[in-house]
């Protein structure tokens, strides 16, 4: 098992924490891990644009001059793609963008994820994360005594204080051990997590 160190939030380090090797030592699936981001990248998309083909602009019913004999090419709409406010060739419609994969893919995504940042020594396990008051100054302090200025925090429940304090600093996110996504843990250089969120993980995906 990997042995990583518990820090406190004044970046001292205060235990040692075991991690199971079914979470945070799996063998990292490349594939997996590209399918999720994708995944989740294409289940963000709302899908709403849209634009108007030639048969759905407004006017252009009548032909705009006779076949033959005026010296011009022959047109047959003044909504036609190549006149001025006519409509757009292969238009987009709205569409659902969503894909799917099943719960075992998710699952081992997930560990990889988890097992690159151990790998790379960017998972940084704090004792607790709580703040007595709403106040980005004191968090951004946290992060720089973890060395983490660009991070993940993970949380096992829904603190207040924390979420809000971290609500405006733009190389930070808050999530809950519930909600991790592979993406999120990929985008941000450190993955900051409590003691706490590291054993609800352990339980849910050991």
């Amino acid at each position: 098992m990997a042995t990583v160190a518990v820090y406190n939030i004044e970046g001292k380090e205060v235990d040692k924490l075991e991690l199971n090797d079914n979470v945070f030592g799996v063998e990292i699936n490349e594939h997996l891990l590209h399918q999720a981001v994708v995944t989740q990248l294409a289940n963000s998309r709302q899908g709403t644009q849209s634009a108007k083909t030639r048969s759905e602009v407004s006017g252009g019913g009548r032909k705009p001059w006779r076949q033959k004999g005026t010296g011009h090419a022959r047109q047959g709409s003044i909504r036609a793609p190549q006149w001025k406010g006519g409509g757009v060739v292969f238009a987009p419609k709205p569409r659902d963008y969503s894909m799917k994969m099943n719960k075992r893919e998710k699952q081992i995504a997930i560990k990889s994820a988890l097992t690159s940042k151990v790998n790379d020594e960017k998972l940084i396990v704090v004792d607790e994360l709580k703040l007595d008051e709403i106040k980005t100054n004191n968090f951004v302090k946290i992060l720089d005594a973890l060395k983490a200025p660009k991070a993940l925090v993970v949380t096992k429940d829904n603190d207040k204080n924390v979420v809000l304090s971290a609500r405006n600093i733009p190389t930070v996110k808050t999530t809950l051990s519930s909600t991790l996504s592979v993406y999120d843990i990929l985008k941000y250089e450190s993955l900051v997590i409590t003691k706490d969120a590291v054993a609800a993980i352990e339980e849910v995906y050991a």
